[in-house]
C-alpha cells in the first residue's frame, strides 16, 4: 500500500519536525519536505503524526474466554488507541503452551489484517510449574514465554527455564508476585519475586523484562541491576503512573499503590531507566468485575492518559512519550516498528493534541468496558491509525477490517 503523508508535525523518540513521509509498498520509502507521488496523499494538516504504539502486555481472551474479548475486537480496540502490534499473554484456555495454539492466534491476526500480533508461550506446560518440556518444541516466531500472573514459584524451575532461554535466546517476562506472601502483604509479594527474577536473570544472562512494575522498592532494583550491566528491560502501566489508592484504589493486579510509589515511577521515566509504557488491557465482562476480578481495559485510553499526565505535566518530552510506546516495545518484542526511518514499517499516528475530550468507556471497541477512568478529561485524541501505509482506522469512519 502507497501512501504520502503531507504537512505533518512528525515526532519520534529522536527528531521532530515539519514534512512529509512516503509509505511504498507498506515501508517509509522517503521522508522530506513537499514531496509529490501518484498514489493517495493524506493531508495531515499540521497534526501530530508519530510512529504507531506497540504494547508490551495485553491480554485478548482467544482461545477460551471470548466473551471478554477476542482477536477482532482487541485488534479493533489497538488501533483506536493508535496501536498496530501488541504481544499476547499466554493465560487463556488452553493456556498457550503448543505451537498449534500460537498459530491459531497468529493466523486469525492475519484474517483481520489490523495489526500485528505476537503471541507468548507459557514458562510451565498449561501453567502447571513444574514441566518445561514443550519449550523445546517452540519455533523462531515466539520471542517471549511468561507465566503472567501465575508466576514460577519453584525458583529452580525458574533457574532452568531461563537457562533454556538463553540457550534460545528467547526473553522471560515475568509478573513478580511471590503467591505465598500475597495474602500477608501484596507489596512484600511484588518486592520479594522482583530480586529473586532478576537474581536469577543475572546468574543465568538471560533476556528478562518484568511486566508492570508498580513498588518505589522494585523500580530501584530494576535501577540498581540496570546499573550492573544485566540488560534487564522493564514496564510500568498508565494506570499505576496516574492513579493512587487514595485517589481510586481500582481493582487490579499489582494494586494501585501508594502515591510515593507513583512519584517513583514517574522519577524513574524521567531519568530515562524505564524501558515502556504497556497497558496490561484486561477486559472483563461487568458481572466479573463485580465479582472481583483484577484488570482493566486499557488500549483506547493509554496514550491520552500518558500524554495528559506525563508531558502537559511538565514531566517529559513528547519524544520520550515515543520512545516509552513506540521504540522500545518495539525493540523488546522484536518489530520493525517504532521509528519514522526509511526502512521501517509504515505504521503510524495522526493525533490532535490540542483535543481535549472525556474518556466514555461506552463508546470502547473493546468488549470490556472496565475502567477506572470514566468521566476523566483527557488530552490527545487519535485521529487515524495507519498499519504500512493503510488507514486501518479513523475517527470519522472506524476502523477498516475484513
Amino acid at each position: 500500500m502507497n501512501l504520502l503523508i503531507k504537512n505533518a508535525k512528525i515526532v519520534d523518540y529522536s527528531q521532530s519536525f515539519t514534512g512529509d513521509i512516503y509509505i511504498e509498498d507498506g515501508i517509509i520509502k522517503e521522508i522530506g519536505y513537499s514531496l509529490t507521488k501518484d498514489c493517495k496523499v493524506l493531508d495531515a494538516e499540521g497534526k501530530t503524526l508519530m510512529p504507531s504504539f506497540i504494547d508490551t502486555h495485553v491480554h485478548f481472551r482467544d482461545p477460551g474466554f471470548t466473551y471478554k474479548e477476542d482477536i477482532l475486537t482487541g485488534s479493533r480496540a489497538a488501533v483506536r488507541g493508535g496501536f498496530t502490534a501488541v504481544n499476547l499473554m499466554a493465560n487463556t484456555k488452553p493456556v498457550v503452551s503448543s505451537m498449534e495454539t500460537v498459530n491459531y492466534v497468529l493466523e486469525k491476526a492475519k484474517k483481520y489484517t489490523l495489526i500485528d500480533v505476537h503471541q507468548c508461550v507459557s514458562i510451565t506446560q498449561g501453567f502447571d510449574g513444574e514441566s518445561l518440556d514443550h519449550l523445546d518444541e517452540i519455533t523462531s516466531a515466539v520471542r517471549i514465554i511468561t507465566e503472567d500472573g501465575k508466576e514460577v514459584m519453584d525458583s529452580k524451575v525458574m533457574l532452568d527455564a531461563m537457562a533454556k532461554a538463553k540457550k534460545k535466546n528467547i526473553t522471560v517476562m515475568c509478573h513478580c508476585e511471590d503467591h505465598s506472601l500475597s495474602s500477608v502483604d501484596m507489596r512484600l509479594a511484588e518486592n520479594f519475586m522482583t530480586w529473586r527474577n532478576i537474581a536469577l536473570a543475572e546468574f543465568t544472562g538471560c533476556k528478562l523484562h518484568l511486566a508492570h512494575v508498580s513498588t518505589k522498592e522494585a523500580i530501584e532494583y530494576c535501577i540498581e541491576s540496570k546499573r550492573r550491566g544485566s540488560g534487564i528491560t522493564f514496564e510500568v502501566t498508565p494506570h499505576h503512573l496516574v492513579l493512587n489508592k487514595e485517589v481510586n484504589d481500582y481493582r487490579v493486579n499489582p494494586p494501585i499503590r501508594e502515591e510515593e510509589d507513583r512519584q517513583a515511577i514517574i522519577k524513574a521515566i524521567k531519568d530515562g531507566y524505564v524501558d515502556a509504557i504497556a497497558t496490561d488491557h484486561a477486559p472483563h465482562t461487568r458481572e466479573d468485575k463485580e465479582q472481583g476480578a483484577p484488570g482493566l481495559t486499557g488500549l483506547e485510553t493509554a496514550f491520552s492518559l500518558c500524554y495528559t499526565e506525563l508531558v502537559k505535566g511538565g514531566h517529559i518530552t513528547l519524544n520520550r512519550l515515543s520512545e516509552l510506546l513506540s521504540k522500545r516495545p518495539a525493540e523488546i518484542v522484536g518489530f520493525q516498528k517504532g521509528r519514522v526511518a526509511l526502512g521501517f514499517h509504515g505504521d503510524l499516528v495522526l493525533v490532535d493534541l490540542d483535543k481535549e475530550y472525556t474518556i466514555n468507556p461506552e463508546g470502547f471497541y473493546s468488549k470490556g468496558k472496565n475502567t477506572p477512568f470514566k468521566g476523566y478529561k483527557v488530552y490527545g485524541e487519535i485521529l487515524k491509525t495507519i498499519k504500512e501505509g493503510r488507514i486501518v482506522y479513523s475517527r470519522e469512519s472506524g476502523c477498516s477490517d475484513n
